[in-house]
């Protein structure tokens, strides 16, 4: 895959492949359980990669399969709950601007 994809596109590619392959999505709460597994696993690799832990031999120390099972597994629940995430994350995004757009300038801690 080349192309670019819309976070529209990634939610009905993933529906897609449900159907052709999962023959169906596992329940709103295994999933739930799942991403929760997802994070766990991409939360091992940062803290060995960028904190004090050291990795075991063999262990992957690349993040980018894990943040995409994370995304997978969010855009099931997107699909099975009726979530547009694009909507959704422009809605936060405005949400956080309106809310946080001072805040963070004012910050000592981050600058």
């Amino acid at each position: 895959m080349d192309k670019e994809i819309t976070i529209n596109e990634a939610q009905q590619m993933v529906d897609d492949w449900i159907r052709q392959y999962g023959v169906r999505y596992f329940s709103e709460l295994t999933n739930m359980a799942v991403l929760t597994e997802e994070v766990g696993e991409l939360a091992r690799i940062m803290s060995r990669k960028y904190g004090d832990q050291s990795f075991k031999p063999g262990e992957s120390q690349d993040p980018a399969d894990e943040m995409a099972d994370v995304l997978w597994v969010l855009l099931c629940l997107a699909n099975q709950t009726g979530v547009n995430l694009t909507e959704a994350l422009q809605k936060n995004i405005e949400k956080k601007t309106n809310r946080d757009k001072e805040r963070h300038k004012n910050n000592p801690k981050l600058l």
